[in-house]
This record gives C-alpha cells, sequence and structure tokens, in this order.
C-alpha cells in the first residue's frame, strides 16, 4: 500500500478542468497505475484506491491517494502541477509506503483523523414503495451517520470533556442528542455535485448528483486490524468520486 500527495497548481487550466468533474479527476487518478485496466475492478474485501481533494486554502488543493501499488503522476504533472519543475528525486509528488504506518497502529492510540464521505440513508415515503437513497442534510444526521459506523470500522470518536461542552451531557434544550456538543467531531465543507457519468455525448443517463461533507475530529483504535481495513477499503458510498478516504495525524497536527 501507497500513500500519495500532489499539490494541484489550480492556476492551469488542465487543474480547473479536473477539479471541475468528480469523473474526469477519477479517470485521471485511475490513470496512474498502468498495471490496472479500466475493466479491472476491486475485490470486495481488499484494497483499492482512494483519493479525496483537500481544500486547504483559497487557491491550495490537495490530493491524497491511497493504493495498492505506488502511482505514476507523470500525466498529472503535467495537466495540473508544475512540470518545468519537476526532478528525477521531486517528480511533482510525494509517495510513501503505508504499510509500516499500517502496521503501527494499536488500540488506545488516539489521532486526528480527516475524512470526506457520502452520507445517505434509505428512505420510504409511504407504505409499498421501494426505498429511495437520500443524502443527509444536516450536519447532527451526518454527524449520526458516521458515528454508527465507527465500531465496525475499528475507532470510536473521542468525546469532549464536560467543561467544554455548551449544554449538558452534549444534549439539546428538549434532551435530545446534539452530536456537534458532544463529540470532537465537526463537519464542514458540504458540496452538492452533479454530473454526467458518461463521456458520450450522445448519452441519455440521468446525471450523478450527490452531497459530500468532510468530517475532522479525534479518534481512538478499538480494533486495529478493523481500522487497517477501513484505512484501505474506506467508509461509505461514492469512492470513485474522492470519497471513503480516512487518513489520520498525530493530534495537534493537519491531517
Amino acid at each position: 500500500m501507497f500513500l500519495t500527495r500532489f499539490r494541484v497548481n489550480t492556476a492551469r487550466p488542465g487543474a480547473r478542468r479536473l477539479l471541475s468533474s468528480p469523473q474526469v479527476l477519477h479517470a485521471a487518478v485511475m490513470s496512474s497505475f498502468p498495471a490496472l485496466l479500466p475493466s479491472d475492478a476491486p475485490a470486495p474485501d481488499g484494497p483499492r484506491v482512494l483519493w479525496r481533494l483537500d481544500h486547504t486554502g483559497r487557491a491550495e488543493v490537495m490530493l491524497y491517494v491511497v493504493s495498492p501499488d505506488q502511482p505514476d503522476m507523470t500525466h498529472l504533472v503535467e495537466q495540473a502541477g508544475w512540470p518545468t519543475a519537476a526532478t528525477h528525486s521531486a517528480p511533482g509528488w510525494e509517495s510513501r509506503p503505508y504499510n509500516p504506518f499500517l502496521d503501527r497502529l494499536t488500540a488506545g492510540d488516539q489521532w486526528a483523523f480527516r475524512l470526506t464521505a457520502n452520507p445517505i440513508h434509505h428512505i420510504r415515503r409511504k407504505d409499498g414503495e421501494p426505498t429511495k437513497r437520500t443524502a443527509h442534510l444536516t450536519p447532527v444526521h451526518q454527524m449520526g451517520w458516521l458515528l454508527q459506523r465507527q465500531e465496525a470500522c475499528g475507532f470510536r470518536i473521542l468525546e469532549k470533556p464536560d467543561d467544554r461542552r455548551l449544554l449538558p451531557a452534549g444534549t439539546t434544550s428538549t434532551g435530545q442528542p446534539h452530536h456537534g456538543d458532544r463529540y470532537e467531531l465537526t463537519v464542514h465543507d458540504k458540496r452538492a455535485l452533479a454530473f454526467d457519468k458518461s463521456r458520450g455525448p450522445a448519452s441519455r443517463k440521468a446525471p450523478v448528483s450527490l452531497v459530500t461533507v468532510t468530517f475532522d475530529g479525534r479518534l481512538e483504535v478499538t480494533d486495529p486490524e478493523l481500522l487497517r481495513r477501513t484505512l484501505r477499503q474506506g467508509i461509505g458510498k461514492a469512492k470513485a468520486y474522492g470519497c471513503g478516504l480516512l487518513t489520520l495525524a498525530p493530534l495537534g497536527t493537519a491531517r
């Protein structure tokens, strides 16, 4: 496994094209792996290529990729990087082995984390009607979506000390749980995306639409093996469109 970081040169036309469509960027990321054919599908329980865009500043965008194989991002440097500054020792991206870090994960470790995800649920508007996949739209429900998955993913999100909560026991004035006040967890960078999945101009398929959000928070490792699987396979749906990649960092540092 490898963890790769690529800084996007947002001033270039090619970068703007990539950033405007998750479908186009997904294709560019997958083209970084010479041995991976377009028709190849990841094994259900195996590692897969995951990616995420972090908008760290007004004009600074970082692309993170976790992959079974080491990528060659020469084409991305040419389209959306600084090709004239690239050298053999500094080709325009950083790629490091990921397994040594994964192997060091231990129960009880605490980390800062970041995750961009597509929080959804299935609803039925009336009896007898098929369920429909629907996005969670409020921060409280989006947090609840992640909290429901933490145990199966091998971690628990840390709770705030009582003296840092604005409401008693992390509740609302009506006594209902308020995840945003109880946990070391924030939701930001909500994006509603819509794009054509097919590249063919004659396609009549309905456009893909999804809502993504970014979670920042603090977690404790409860099951290292489950967490390793989560870091390799991602969380939730829309992984092809920049969702699901969970990254960890020492507490007090940027993800």
